[in-house]
């Protein structure tokens, strides 16, 4: 197969050539390519082409009888730039191919149909401000989609279109440079430039595109900060806190970004001591502040050299500065009203626990700091002195005791003084003062321990009873030491004696031996023990010794000297009838003592009680006068102490215990007869379950100082038979209706026996 055009003859069996057609073509007609042609051919129709391949069919047609190849469709190089196809001649009766198959080409050839583009338009750039000329701003690149292997259609070529004089491009980079000196971005941030890129290489006829670059000049420092102000006036009061802010001040930077940002200093002015000066966080703003504590008595006004500062500027050939800038501010201050001020923070006293009430401990003074100096009043404030052991004078400030101090009570007295100013009861201001009470030797020392013991019926002399130890409340600086000694009444007692260890203890020890139960089972020994403080203080206190039985490795077994009076042979029946009798008897004393209660000892909270006490010293109608009156009247009739269930009793420490004396009768004294009633009564006062007003009639105290006489019946001969009352006699009764009224009457008798 060979093409038409061709003369010489080859031996393969196609003769062809490389065929080339111009894209875009618009005719109405298909597009005349080629001719493919076998030497087989004998032009009698016997042979049939066939085309294969990329496009055959839809873009290539071939007249299979000629061999002619037609492009029924329009070409575009920038789409496709080339085919492969293959051909092959076929005979037309059998069908049969008469050559192997054969590969040729269909090139595109380009037209100048593409103009060029900016893909990755438009653009925006930054460069510094008062750049030099000639500076690299961007580069842009235009692509162009025809060949450019094959004539000038893709060769561009880049010029300014908008921007001058400003900005240049370079024709063949499509660099952006910088075309004039000393762009101020202050002046003008800002730029809009339009690049066109042309096609065969500028010529006339090709073809053309654009793009917008946005440029921008970034800052530099070139710029100092400028103050405002040439002077700034402040105000502050002088109660102001370190720490308060008086005002800002602002050194305004025509730059942006970190390039206006400004420190602010004191380079100068009196008040460099007094006020202080910081940057904000969005670093343009100063602030001033306190930095020391003010007075307008001390001074009224400070002066403050400010300055404001930033960075050189980068373009150090074209440095403009100075890059600092200065203002004075004026502070004023502003006179107030302030609260008086102590001589201290706080005040540290020692005073001993023996100083009398009144004394001095210490001036506590305070001062107004204004200029007007007003009167001072002192106080103490009620909550730290609740028990009030101390009183401050109004005028002067003198701290002193009112109350008797202990140490061993409360060693350290916290207490707030108050000082206030007098025209103005608003300013008050208070100081910690702290009182620690000195101990002084005011205690007598004690023994430690239980004040009972025993010692084995078998003991023999030397034998050791109890080990001593005493304690004291004091607290002398060098230590306690304690001397042990027996009573000046028992410091020949046959029985024991006291040994003093020199070590603040001390032994009690047997003088004999030879005890026995049968002959006493009980000993008071008196010990006095004495310590060495300034003065000296003692005491004495009865140790009771009990005899008991004990085994052979000292333990005891019984203390009762009854057990061993009893006969050996008593059998157990007999022990359980002597005990059956005395429950008996009991039992019986029991009920003879229900019988003759008035009332039974119920605890009715509803039951109101009215008995009266009749006061005798008021020559009243006796036991027909009903009028009530206070019952402590018995125990002194001059002294008044309401012993009442609802009222917090006076005396406090009113025994229960009852002199033998008082068993005896009225003739003991009135002194313990009263003694007894008021112990009953403080009884009935503090038992819950009787009723809230009890009282008593008795005359068996007349009382003193009666203006008429005495016109008692118990010493008045002259009195009226009808009304004659013999009290003397009758008081065994009476006394037994007060032990039923208030419970069985508690005695007890001892005597000591050492």
């Amino acid at each position: 197969m060979a093409a038409s055009g061709l003369q010489r003859r080859v031996k393969r069996g196609w003769v062809w050539n490389q065929f080339f057609v111009l894209e875009e073509y618009t005719g109405l007609e298909p597009l005349y390519i080629g001719k493919l042609h076998s030497d087989m051919d004998k032009g009698d129709g016997s042979i049939r082409y066939i085309l294969t391949g990329e496009g055959a069919g839809t873009t290539f047609t071939i007249d299979d009888g000629t061999g002619d190849i037609h492009a029924i469709q329009r070409l575009d190089r920038e789409f496709k730039s080339q085919y492969v196809l293959r051909a092959q001649a076929m005979n037309r009766q059998t069908d049969r191919p008469l050559e192997p198959e054969s590969q040729f080409i269909v090139k595109i050839q380009d037209i100048n149909d593409n103009e060029p583009r900016f893909v990755d338009g438009p653009y925006a750039a930054a460069v510094p401000e008062m750049s030099a000329i000639g500076t690299s701003v961007i580069q842009l690149t235009a692509t162009d989609a025809d060949d450019p292997t094959y004539g000038n259609s893709a060769r561009v070529v880049y010029s300014i279109l908008e921007g001058q004089p400003y900005f240049s491009v370079d024709a063949k980079t499509g660099v952006v440079r910088v075309s004039l000196a000393d762009m101020d971005r202050e002046t003008r941030e800002n730029y809009t430039v339009v690049i066109q890129a042309k096609d065969m290489g500028g010529q006339l006829g090709g073809l053309a595109g654009t793009t917008t670059v946005e440029i921008s000049l970034s800052d530099i420092n070139d710029n100092p900060p400028m103050f405002d102000q040439r002077l700034y006036q402040m105000s502050v009061p002088e109660s102001a806190p370190v720490g308060t802010v008086v005002g800002r001040i602002w050194a305004r930077d025509r730059d942006t970004g970190v390039n206006a940002h400004t420190w602010y200093s004191i380079v100068d002015g009196d008040g460099r001591d007094t006020f202080d000066v910081s940057t904000d966080p969005t670093r343009a703003f100063g602030v001033i502040t306190v930095k020391r504590p003010l007075d307008f008595e001390s001074k009224v006004s400070f002066t403050l050299k400010v300055q404001g500062a930033n960075a050189e500027a980068e373009l150090a050939s074209r440095h403009r500065g100075p890059f600092t800038d200065a203002t004075i501010v004026h502070v004023s201050v502003e006179d107030v009203d302030e609260p008086p001020v102590f001589q201290l923070n706080s005040y540290v006293l020692e005073l001993p626990e023996d100083a009398e009430v009144g004394t001095v401990v210490r001036s506590v003074s305070a001062r107004d700091p204004d200029a007007a100096n007003n009167t001072v009043r002192y106080s103490i404030d009620k909550g730290s002195d609740l028990e009030k052991f101390f009183y401050i004078e109004l005028t002067t400030g003198a701290l002193m005791t009112l109350r008797t101090l202990d140490r061993e009570e409360l060693d350290w007295h916290n207490i707030t003084v108050l000082a206030m100013e007098m025209n103005n009861p608003s300013q008050i201001s208070s100081v910690a003062v702290a009182v620690r009470v000195l101990d002084v030797n005011d205690n007598a020392p004690s023994l430690s321990h239980s004040l009972e013991t025993y010692v084995c019926e078998n003991a023999k002399a030397g034998q050791l009873v109890q080990a001593l130890t005493a304690l004291d409340l004091d607290e002398p600086p060098p230590g306690h030491r304690f001397h042990y000694s027996l009573s000046d009444e028992a410091r020949n007692n046959p029985n024991f004696t006291l040994r003093d260890n020199q070590d603040n203890s001390a032994w009690i020890l047997t003088r004999r031996g030879g005890w026995a139960l049968r002959d006493q089972t009980t000993f008071f020994l008196p010990v006095s023990v004495q310590d060495d403080g300034e003065p000296v203080q003692s005491s004495t206190s009865t140790l009771t010794i009990r005899l008991c039985s004990c085994d052979h490795q000292g333990a005891m077994l019984s203390c009762d000297a009854e057990a061993y009076t009893l006969p050996a042979n008593l059998s157990r029946g007999a022990l359980i009838a002597i005990l059956a009798c005395i429950f008996v008897l009991l039992v019986l004393i029991l009920l003879s003592l229900r019988t003759h209660r008035k009332k039974p000892y119920l605890c009715d909270r509803e039951e109101n009680v009215h008995e009266n006490i009749v006061r005798y010293d008021d020559e009243g109608g006796g036991e027909e006068d009903t009028e009530a009156f206070d019952i402590a009247a018995m125990w002194n009739p001059r002294e008044v102490h309401k012993l009442r269930q609802d009222m917090l009793p006076e005396i406090q420490s009113l025994s229960r215990y009852v002199p033998h004396a008082c068993v005896a009768g009225p003739t003991s004294g009135d002194g313990s007869v009263r003694g007894y009633v008021l112990a009953k009564l403080l009884d009935a006062d503090l038992d819950p379950c009787v009723p809230p007003y009890d009282s008593l009639q008795t005359y068996a105290y007349e009382g003193e100082g009666s203006v008429a006489e005495s016109l008692s019946s118990l010493q008045s001969g002259a009195s009226n038979a009808d009304h004659e009352y013999d009290y003397l006699s009758d008081w065994g009764p009476r006394f037994k209706k007060l032990a039923e009224m208030y419970g069985v009457l508690e005695t007890q008798s001892s005597s000591p026996v050492w």
